[in-house]
Parts: structure tokens; sequence; C-alpha cells
């Protein structure tokens, strides 16, 4: 008998007949002879109203509070998958984060999870019961609730099937991991399976099926992830340490875009490695999340230096930044697409920037900055290039 930690998305329970449709499959996975933990995601839109209403009371809601309000997404819909499994015959409890203990630290809105108390799951599994779990919620030190931000139900169920030496299930409204999203690409192929650390790539790059610290965790400790449709027998995506693969013959696995960035260029700062080293330690201390940096060639001692942000920390990264730069000399580029492709073939295939790049210049597309890895290679393009240059790097590289 194994311990299945099933994760359900809030467009899975988005309503009522969804959420009696989940509780059916979860029996039919229990009849099979498995325990079952369930993690849930709140309701369809429910995250994104409930901050709508924050700012309805307050341009500013408080951090503290806001997290306090978006938990009780998830405690509805526990709740209300605990109520439909009971009713269809089958004992079920739902639990929130603070009766589990999964303890957090960190900034509200960004928690970490730093560990679980997995003794009262396991008493409620050894008496027969189905677990549901709030997602997306823990407790820090203090005793307040705190959120582990967008898509943080994923990194709930992995850090369960962790402490229980489980295997996990992430069921979505996509039938798992394509090469390039869809909704953007017709052809786009799926994938049977991916490497853990292309996946990762690919998550904190702007593919939402996943969330990034959610496959750290499976690549950390060796949980293997699997990516499917709700209700559904069609089979999806596995994410695991792929090993055999012939790197040479697929380059590219994937390819993800972003418009959730922006680029912050600071103009004429010392070129000062301890102030650069000060400006990007206080940034960090604030959880900001840097991802491409660029600078120029020292003028008179003097530098540009670009770098994107999440749009939404905007705000606090100029009440940072006005500290090392004249407000005149720091300009915001809004017109931010990040683009980038991913594959573990890139370690031993040469060539496959220049050809990238080629298409680009070819098609009038204008490439504003420039980040690579061993495996990854991003641009930041304008908003309105996104389209083509999908089409065009799908087409060429067979994706």
């Amino acid at each position: 008998m194994a311990i299945v930690v099933q994760k359900y998305g809030g467009s899975s329970v988005g309503t009522v007949e969804k959420i009696k449709m989940v509780a059916q499959s979860i029996i039919k996975r229990k009849m099979n002879g498995d325990s079952l933990v369930v993690v849930v995601s709140a309701m369809g839109d429910t995250t994104d109203d409930l901050i709508d209403l924050a700012k309805q009371v307050t341009g500013n809601p408080d951090k503290r509070e806001l997290d306090a309000l978006l938990s009780t997404g998830e405690m509805i819909s526990s709740s209300l998958l605990a109520m439909a499994l009971k009713d269809l015959g089958h004992d079920a409890v739902s639990y929130t984060a603070y009766q589990i203990g999964i303890r957090t630290s960190g900034q509200y809105g960004k928690s970490l999870i730093d560990d679980i108390d997995e003794s009262k799951i396991k008493e409620s599994i050894d008496e027969g019961k189905i677990v549901i779990a709030a997602g997306f919620q823990g407790i820090n030190e203090e005793g307040d609730i705190t959120t582990l931000g967008r898509g943080g139900s994923d990194t709930t169920a992995v850090a369960i099937a962790v402490k229980l030496k489980g295997i996990c299930e992430i069921y979505t409204d996509v039938d798992g991991i394509y090469s390039v999203d869809p909704r953007k690409y017709v052809k786009a192929k799926k994938l049977s399976e991916i490497d853990y650390e292309e996946m990762l790539e690919l998550a904190s790059l702007g593919a939402q099926v996943m969330h990034s610290r959610s496959v750290e965790l499976g690549q950390k400790y060796g949980i293997p992830i699997y990516v499917g449709l709700s209700n559904s027998d069609i089979k999806g995506t596995v994410i695991r340490e792929v090993t055999n693969v012939n790197m040479e013959s697929k380059p590219v696995t994937g390819l993800a875009t972003s418009d959730e960035d922006i680029a912050v260029t600071i103009q004429n700062i010392s070129n000062d490695i301890n102030v650069l080293s000060n400006l990007f330690e206080a940034l960090a201390s604030r959880r900001i999340n840097i991802d491409m940096i660029s600078q120029t060639s020292p003028v008179d001692e003097k530098v540009n230096i670009s770098f994107t942000i999440p749009k939404e920390d905007l705000k606090e990264c100029l009440g940072i930044v006005k500290n090392y730069a004249d407000k005149n000399s720091i300009n915001i580029d809004e017109d931010i697409t990040k683009f980038s492709i991913v594959g573990i073939g890139m370690k031993t295939t040469s060539g496959v920037a220049a050809k990238m790049f080629k298409l680009f210049s070819g098609n009038n597309i204008l490439v504003k900055m420039i980040t690579t890895s061993e495996i990854r290679i991003t641009c930041a393009i304008r908003q309105a290039d996104k389209l083509k240059a999908i089409n065009l790097i799908a087409e060429e590289f067979k994706l």
C-alpha cells in the first residue's frame, strides 16, 4: 500500500460540481488500496477575488493581514472536499497548516516551508481517513499565518510527500507538460517525462504548470512528480531525473515566456563593487527576485546597470534603489517579455544561441538583455514580438 499525495489546483475545484468529481476520483484511487493525502488550492479565482476585496479596503493592504485573508480560500475548498467525501460514505478530515504543523519562515506572501510535523497526518491515515490539507499556507515562528506565493500548493504537496516518503501527483486543467504553452503555439508537443533541472528552469521562467520551489524540493529529495489532467485517464508527464537521453539529438526541450517582469536601469552609478554589492544585498533582503543583470563598461568610474524584477516588486525596489541613485537616473522599461529556451542537450550541443539570434536578427526582433546558464538562454524582447518569436523558435527546434 502506497501513500499518495495528490494536489488539485483551483480550476479543478472551481465549482461544487467539480469538487464532487474530484471526490469520486479520490475514492476510486483509495479503492485500489492506496492511502490518500489531498492538497487543495482555493476554488477558481477566489485568491484574486480576495486580493481585490482587500484593495477595496486599502490601496496598500498590510501583508500580515493579507496572508490571513488569502489563507481562507484553501480552508474553504478543503472543508468542502472533506464534506463531499463523507457524503459519499468515506471518512475524511480537513486540516489547516496550523493543525498539521507546516512551519514557515521568511516574508509574508513569499514564505518558505521549514518543516512539517507529519504525526497528525499519519495518525489520520492509520485510522483509515482520507486527509485533506489546505495548500499554499503555513505558520511562522510568531504563530502568524503566512502564504507561499502563487502556486504554493504545489510546494505544500511535494513537501508532504517528502515527509511521508510517498509519491506526488499534481492535477490541474492541463493534461501534462508541453514543450511550449499550447495556448501560444498550437503544435506544441506534450512531454512524457522531463528532467528536474529542465522543469525547474521552465517553471522559474514563466511556465505556469508547476511552482518552481516544488520542483526544487522534488529534485532535492528524489521525489518524482506526476502532472496530469484532473478526472481523466489521459497520460500526463513525470518530472524526474532523466538519464537515458541522447542529449545531442534534441538540444532544446522547452520554451517559456513571461510578461510579469520589468527592467530597471540605473545610469551612472559608481563602479564600486561595494556599492553594487550593497544594492543587490538590500534587494535580496526584501526577497526581490532579480533574474537578468547587464552592465556597461566603466566610463570615468561610472557604469549603467540594468536588471529585471517582478512587476509586483517595483514599488519596494524603487524604495531601495533611490538610496543609491538620483531619481532622474533611474529608468523603468515595462515593455519586457522574458523569452527562454531550455534543454539539457545544450550542455553538449554548440550553435544553439547562434541559431536563436540569427532568427531574431532576420525578423527584426530586438533583444534588450541576455542571460544564460548551462542549459538555458533567456532574452528580454518587446512584448509585441512574443508570438512571432515563439513560432520562429518552436519551428526551428521542433518543439
